[in-house]
């Protein structure tokens, strides 16, 4: 029996400490999850005019910290220069690495780039098991993920008593919840260090979002409506305080301001009638605390369960 729909509440921001910012959708990969629909073949990137305002924005919002996404953002030409000016403003940098990149032609000497830089490392690597994530990644991406987070451990990255943070980002195979993030953390943890000597800082669940490329897979298989209606009955009012978009501002590769990246990927913007679509400048004049956020459906992904942001889990989810 089809749920009985819920509208999602209403929700505004709080302080903006983190600008996230999409360099483009080239990617070296084209991962079955993937709501951005990355791949190789993909062109769009961020013009070096748009680059250039994001350390101008970083300090005049004395923001803290700059998550760089993509695609594979390290394939920006000027990622290297946009790391560089913002470390020197003592802003936190995030690379949201697919691991695989580090092993990429021309990429020979980014993991070391990100270690002197101090750059915190959030790696994609949906499952400890190979099997698991080949079939969601590609033949071969297990293993290359292993060199690539090994190489990193060399670097100081994910070690017990300091150097760079090295995050790991587990998402589910098909239409189901993370399940509960301490215990899977405990999993990983367990598996990598005895079968490959690899360490790493935390572990993030994140759900998966049932919009663009995910979506159509969910469609073709009839599960689109169930999996819907799962975030829906699994909603945790108590979730909403913490989601990513309250403190976050979502930029893409044309510099236009969302308030997540899911909103980013579906073209969902909110502005008062009395200021047109948001950009990136708008941000050297304009503080966005209090501003209305835009949700709709996929927003339950954020808040069912144990929840899921950029880092991870919201809370402990309860027993079923």
């Amino acid at each position: 029996m089809k749920t009985h729909h819920l509208a999602f509440p209403p929700l505004r921001r709080g302080p903006l400490t983190t600008l996230q910012v999409n360099l483009g959708y080239r990617c070296n990969q084209a991962c079955s999850h993937c709501h951005v629909d990355a791949g190789p073949t993909r062109t769009e990137a961020m013009d070096g005019d748009t680059l250039s305002l994001i350390p101008k924005v970083l300090a005049a919002r004395g923001l803290g910290c700059l998550d760089l996404t993509g695609g594979a953002p390290e394939l920006h030409p000027q990622f290297r220069e946009l790391v560089v000016a913002a470390r020197r403003l003592g802003v936190e940098v995030i690379d949201r690495c697919n691991l695989t990149i580090l092993s990429e032609p021309g990429q020979e000497d980014l993991a070391r780039f990100l270690a002197e830089q101090g750059v915190t490392v959030v790696a994609s690597l949906p499952c400890y098991l190979a099997a698991n994530v080949d079939l969601q990644r590609g033949s071969g991406v297990f293993a290359r993920s292993i060199a690539a987070l090994r190489q990193l451990n060399a670097l100081g990255y994910g070690k017990p008593g300091g150097g760079p943070g090295l995050h790991l980002v587990y998402n589910p195979q098909g239409p189901a919840l993370p399940p509960p993030q301490a215990q899977l953390e405990a999993d990983y943890r367990r598996v990598l260090a005895s079968e490959h000597g690899v360490v790493f800082t935390s572990l993030y669940a994140l759900a998966n979002m049932p919009i663009q490329r995910f979506a159509s897979w969910l469609q073709a298989r009839g599960q689109l409506e169930p999996y819907q209606e799962l975030l829906q009955t699994r909603h945790r009012s108590e979730n909403l305080e913490q989601v990513m978009c309250r403190s976050l501002i979502s930029v893409d590769w044309q510099g236009w301001l969302f308030d997540c990246d899911f909103n980013q990927q579906l073209g969902l913007v909110t502005a008062p009638p009395s200021r047109p679509r948001p950009h990136l400048r708008d941000l050297l004049v304009h503080d966005p605390a209090g501003d209305p956020i835009a949700v709709a459906d996929h927003c339950f992904g954020c808040t069912a369960g144990g929840g899921s942001s950029c880092a991870g889990a919201l809370s402990q989810p309860p027993s079923l």
